[in-house]
């Protein structure tokens, strides 16, 4: 995604346009100019590659294009490394240490590096030039990191990075985004509400799958107080939306200070025939480290209980609730297991309210122990599940005591 200051916008009336560049010649020849300068800067200092940068933009109008590209690039596409003989700080204060009894000058400085660089070489029992000493020295500063790989995109996949990440831009200050998913296959649904569940987004559901859902997402500055964090989460979903086959979005916004001209009330809105190329994978096996570790600790439990990741969505009130797993029996027995491993007050209060409304009783929430339940006003007496605490992973033992 792109910093505010490299987005760029303008309006049709009230209705925010993203800026988007067409897959032309001049476009896809100003995203080649730019990887080529990230290619030809590989082994080369963070410092260096931002000169580089600067002199592509010369005197040029469109230099807040070339700057997004280049941030696409180096966050997406770039590894950056702190190369030095001992880790910096420590580095330093050996230095430091030796250099303290001696006057400063340039002689005794390079006196004091040598010294270093003989004693590291003893120490670590292998060469340690002078020249990787004063490298080392501030090397963990973010000017200094080492662009040591670049995996280059074709230039027509930097382009869509670009358009997307513009459109993303857009969602930092929602008040509320209305998505209105027309009827889809069941898969397409079930996609779409595991990325809303993977991001943490607050959400009132209408609808059901034969006729489609219409998604209500409370805005980062619908909050009491603007989160940077949740309008981030905003615009994480935005590419996972691509991957559903029908849909509509519509974005109320609230006023930007970029423009002294801008209305009070602007909107943005969006569709399936957008164009804009997602760059998430189709699918994701698991939403957390949690569900995957457990998942893997429970093939290695002996049971005739089956544990199964594709549960059917559980319709609620102005909900859908999307379980983590599923326990089946051969006898027919069955239960649900949700995971509850998220610490953010709203977030909590939603999931028990929806497991209150389920009024179903074979749901099992596996809680973290690290969760302030008290403080975020949860009272798990009046929730009507079994519960199954767990520190760090879950013990597939513990929850197989709950339900037998």
């Amino acid at each position: 995604m792109l910093p505010s200051e490299l987005l760029i916008y303008r309006y049709n009336g009230d209705e925010v346009a993203p800026k988007r560049l067409e897959g032309n010649k001049r476009h896809l020849g100003l995203a080649r100019d730019v990887t080529e300068v990230f290619q030809s800067s590989v082994g080369l200092k963070r410092k260096e590659l931002d000169e580089r940068l600067q002199a592509l933009e010369g005197e040029s109008t469109d230099y807040r294009v070339k700057r997004g590209l280049a941030h696409i690039l180096v966050n997406s596409f770039s590894t950056f490394e702190v190369v030095s003989p001992l880790e910096p700080e420590a580095l330093r204060a050996q230095v430091f240490a030796v250099s303290a009894s001696r006057v400063a000058s340039r002689h005794e400085k390079d006196q004091t590096l040598t010294e270093v660089a003989e004693s590291l070489t003893r120490e670590l029992e292998r060469e340690t030039s002078l020249e990787q000493v004063q490298q080392g020295l501030y090397a963990d500063l973010p000017e200094n990191y080492l662009l040591v790989s670049f995996d280059a995109p074709p230039p027509e996949r930097l382009l869509h990075r670009y358009n997307l990440a513009q459109a993303q831009g857009i969602l930092y200050r929602a008040n509320k985004v209305v998505l209105t998913a027309h009827r889809n296959i069941p898969t397409q649904y079930k996609l779409l509400f595991k990325y809303l569940k993977l991001f943490r987004l607050m959400t009132t559901i209408e609808g059901d799958s034969d006729h489609g859902f219409t998604i209500t997402v409370d805005g980062p500055t619908s909050l009491f107080k603007s989160s940077t964090r949740y309008g981030l989460d905003m615009a994480k979903l935005l590419p996972a939306l691509l991957h559903v086959t029908q849909w509509s979005m519509s974005v109320d916004l609230s006023p930007s200070a970029s423009y002294d001209d801008a209305p009070k009330a602007a909107s943005f809105s969006l569709d399936s025939s957008c164009g804009l190329v997602s760059h998430y994978p189709k699918g994701k096996p698991f939403d957390s480290i949690v569900e995957q570790a457990f998942a893997e600790r429970w093939e290695e439990t002996k049971t005739d209980w089956q544990l199964e990741r594709e549960v059917e969505l559980v319709p609620l009130p102005g909900s859908v609730m999307i379980p983590d797993f599923r326990l089946v029996h051969p006898d027919g027995r069955s239960f649900i297991l949700e995971i509850v491993g998220y610490w953010r007050a709203d977030y909590l209060k939603k999931k028990f309210a929806q497991v209150r409304r389920s009024g179903r009783d074979d749901i099992v929430l596996l809680i973290s122990e690290r969760l302030n339940l008290e403080g975020a006003g949860v009272k798990l007496e009046s929730v009507p599940a079994r519960v199954v605490w767990f520190k760090g992973k879950v013990n597939p033992k513990d929850v197989l005591a709950s339900i037998e």
